[in-house]
């Protein structure tokens, strides 16, 4: 059986976890105050690295990664660009997109199967179709990065739009729609200056609106979405981008 590293065991982790158990694999943990070159040196060579820590602490655990872990280094993370590992020199991680909800004390629930990445794809597909989480494989790049912005749309779009309206997905859509488009476009805008692409805005609107139908009654707010904004705004400024909307929401 081959061994997969897990770093961070929150709900996502777990989840992963149980999923790599049931499909075969061996799972060695490592939790938060671990020392990571001290688990590397006793499992040098596996199969797979999953880093499922949150997204704040996710640059601090790429920079500080085992060498020996390096080539098998798989990610999970909500805002997740390419630049976020080629920053720290990772040539072609494992990349998943996740799209299934996991709250405490609830089964993970689905909205649309979640797209994957990179050598480990075949391995993440495996353990999440043991535990009936649909999963598919897509092609590194162009197809990857189109799978990123469009599960970075949904979630800032829904999060900051929320904020304002509050309610569900679905109502969200059918009472706001004008407002909705609003956030999106600059959420969008927002996206291509990250990644210097200008992406298909039909088919990112399209690709929202599915998993919208995967869970009409999802709600569009929750803790973190005052954090999203502030960080949407940064890039913003970064980026030399007015995104009128955006800012009248943090006013």
């Amino acid at each position: 059986m081959s061994k997969v590293v897990v770093i961070g065991l929150g709900q996502l982790g777990r989840v992963f976890a149980g999923g790599l158990l049931r499909s075969g694999h061996i799972v060695v943990p490592v939790n938060r105050g671990d020392d990571m070159f001290t688990v590397a040196h006793a499992h040098p060579d596996p199969a797979l690295v999953l880093v499922a820590v949150a997204e704040n602490d996710l640059h601090g655990v790429l920079a500080a990664m085992p060498g020996a872990w390096r080539p098998h280094v798989a990610l999970i993370q909500n805002e997740l660009l390419p630049r976020d590992w080629e920053k720290y020199r990772y040539a072609e991680p494992t990349v998943i997109s996740v799209w299934f909800e996991k709250k405490k004390g609830a089964d993970a629930r689905p909205l649309i199967a979640s797209p994957v990445a990179g050598p480990g794809a075949g391995l993440l597909c495996g353990a999440l179709t043991a535990i009936d989480l649909p999963c598919r494989e897509v092609a590194a790049g162009d197809e990857l990065r189109f799978e990123l912005v469009r599960k970075n749309v949904y979630i800032l779009t829904t999060n900051i739009a929320g904020l304002k309206t509050g309610g569900t997905v679905s109502q969200l859509w059918a009472q706001h729609q004008d407002f909705a488009r609003k956030v999106a476009n600059e959420v969008i805008d927002i996206q291509d200056a990250l990644t210097g692409v200008a992406h298909d805005r039909d088919q990112l609107i399209a690709g929202m609106l599915e998993a919208f139908d995967g869970d009409p009654e999802h709600g569009c707010t929750g803790r973190s979405a005052p954090a999203r904004l502030a960080r949407a705004l940064q890039h913003a400024d970064a980026c030399g981008l007015a995104v009128p909307t955006l800012r009248s929401l943090a006013a």
